[in-house]
């Protein structure tokens, strides 16, 4: 048993590298190695000799598997001092050219949206991306059978069991800002709401994850004329063109009322889009007047108040503006999608300097 011992130990020593200290390891305590086809008689002894051979031979394994490890980790440190020694970079000298960062192009049209809507007077306001079922849905006026509120289309965090607090969600859309500004600010209130949001949902033009943009404008005077007025005013900036023409469509949303889709007229040549031109309607974003009841949720008295709510995908209007045609391609994290589609670093949207 020594010999096999000193055979072994001198051998892991001289080992060149890990293909030949994995070879040592099958011969010497693999399923056939000479160590375990030595445990393997053990059977065959008397009980006095296994009282003896059997310890001896767990210790011989556990020295050489310890021999194995080490020698393995010796190998690894030398691999990186050789690898290190050949990247070898005197940071002393001058900076070669490289490519320069990209700015994404969601993290660009944000700073678009919020450059125009500060100029129209809103401030930017946040709020948490996990928030309760209450501020997600009851406070905005969502009943508890509404489709949206299914685990189908929500994203629910996990509870233990008997936890009795209320549900949480990945907020589906950003409008729990809206009711926590309401409550913090009281009115009147003209901000934006902008950042992630999620739902399970996942094609060509929609993601688990995505980005969002809400407005909200309460005061004492406010109808659906000024919410056309500020939604004129920031697609104009935005599509950079002289004029817009918008149809408001009647629809549906618990949070407001009346609600309306809002359409831009465009045209669609050699699949270029082009605002504000054209015999085509494009649905843009959805809008409305805050309904009475979200006023209540958010402490403002909808008898003295009143104001006016929207909301835009961001991702969808990167898409529209800078031709990407996959929603999905955003997430991809492709560095030569984003060589192609990303921004200077140093650009900073403004009205005055131009936004892309």
């Amino acid at each position: 048993m020594s010999d096999l011992r000193e055979k072994y130990i001198s051998l892991i020593a001289e080992a060149a590298d890990e293909a030949a200290l994995e070879a040592l390891r099958v011969q010497a305590v693999g399923k056939k190695g000479e160590v375990s086809l030595q445990m393997r008689s053990l059977g065959k002894m008397t009980p006095e000799e296994r009282q003896v051979a059997g310890p001896a031979l767990n210790a011989l394994k556990d020295e050489i598997n310890s021999a194995l490890a080490a020698k393995k980790a010796a190998l690894a440190d030398a691999a990186l001092d050789a690898r290190l020694q050949t990247e070898w970079l005197d940071v002393t000298l001058p900076a070669r050219p490289s490519r320069q960062g990209s700015i994404h192009p969601v993290s660009q049209v944000t700073e678009e949206v919020t450059a125009i809507f500060a100029e129209l007077g809103f401030s930017v306001a946040e709020g948490p991306q996990i928030d309760s079922d209450w501020y997600n849905f009851d406070a905005l006026n969502i009943p508890g059978h509404h489709p949206a509120r299914a685990e189908m289309d929500t994203f629910y965090m996990a509870r233990d069991e008997g936890d009795n607090r209320p549900p949480h969600v990945l907020r589906t859309h950003t409008s729990p800002v809206q009711i926590r500004t309401m409550e913090k600010q009281g009115a009147p209130i003209r901000i934006i709401a902008p950042g992630r949001v999620y739902r399970a949902d996942y094609d060509q033009t929609h993601t688990p994850m995505f980005h969002q943009v809400e407005g909200l404008a309460i005061d004492k005077d406010i109808s659906m004329a000024n919410l056309k007025w500020t939604l004129e005013e920031f697609l104009r900036a935005f599509f950079e063109v002289d004029a817009v023409e918008l149809r408001f469509r009647a629809s549906h949303f618990p949070f407001t009322e009346p609600s309306a889709e809002v359409d831009i007229r465009c045209s669609w040549e050699g699949g270029t889009l082009k605002v504000g031109e054209g015999d085509d309607w494009l649905e843009i974003l959805g809008s409305g007047m805050v309904h009475p009841k979200v006023l209540q949720a958010g402490g403002i008295d909808p008898d003295l108040w009143q104001g006016f709510a929207f909301g835009i995908g961001i991702d969808r209007i990167a898409m529209l503006k800078y031709g990407i045609p996959d929603l999905r391609a955003f997430f991809d994290s492709d560095l030569r999608w984003l060589r192609h589609y990303g921004f200077n670093a140093l650009s900073q949207p403004n009205l005055h300097g131009g936004l892309s």
